[in-house]
């Protein structure tokens, strides 16, 4: 029996990590989720591995075992952690644990799949950024692992494009999840100070990011790569309004 390709999705348990997870399995794909929590959906081609992504020798023993055993062309490093903090107030163990999430797991993951990416003379990478690389307060551990993701990003892409891989990053705004949608109760004035920001005037939904995050990891997208791309109602023109 042939698997079907397979995806990797980290913080793949809710918002947008399940709406990328949900558009890949439309697609054919079988999924593996990687975090701490399981899915809150079943589909007979969803695979959850527990994992603790800021434990990167046991996240590098998981993802061996997931190529081991699926022929994965697809990575999305969706998961990231934020601790807000004025620079002042941030902690070196805030720093160790962003880091390793947002960028500790990305190359970890990365390292584990391309090889079979590269047997394959095909494969697609995509992972998440965010706008606050443009600047916001209390992000400065946030908005420095999202903005590392660029430049892993870009020096991938570099390193395997020779091999039929592509290497990418979305960058979204802000974005109607549960963590959103509980510091900015719909009705408030907060969440209306941030609509009041973004040019198209409305927060983003995860399917908004699932779709260029798709876009990127389409076949037919060979010839893009090392590129990001903003995903965020006009805000990154006008520096405000930043996830």
């Amino acid at each position: 029996m042939t698997l079907p390709e397979a995806a990797v999705v980290t913080g793949a348990s809710s918002g947008i990590g399940e709406a990328i997870a949900r558009k890949l399995l439309e697609r054919g794909l079988a999924v593996v989720t990687l975090q701490r929590s399981a899915p809150k959906f079943e589909h007979r081609n969803l695979h959850f591995r527990q994992v603790d992504l800021t434990d990167l020798e046991a996240t590098q023993s998981v993802a061996r075992q997931i190529a081991a055993e699926f022929p994965v062309r697809y990575l999305v490093n969706n998961a990231g952690a934020n601790r807000p903090a004025l620079l002042e107030d941030a902690t070196v163990d805030d720093f160790r644990y962003v880091t390793a999430v947002t960028l500790g797991a990305a190359m970890v993951l990365m390292q584990a799949f391309v090889p079979g990416m590269r047997a394959a003379k095909f494969g697609r990478i995509v992972s998440i950024s965010s706008r606050a690389i443009l600047g916001k307060s209390q992000r400065t551990v946030y908005s420095s692992a999202k903005a590392g993701l660029l430049g892993m990003t870009r020096t991938v892409a570099v390193e395997v494009g020779g091999d039929g891989i592509t290497v990418n990053a979305v960058i979204p705004g802000p974005v109607a999840t549960e963590l959103f949608d509980r510091g900015h109760p719909q009705g408030s004035a907060k969440r209306q100070t941030v609509i009041d920001s973004v040019l198209v005037k409305r927060v983003g939904t995860p399917e908004d990011i699932a779709r260029a995050v798709l876009f990127f990891l389409d076949r037919d997208s060979g010839f893009i790569t090392g590129q990001a791309l903003f995903v965020c109602g006009g805000t990154s023109v006008t520096g405000t309004g930043g996830a």
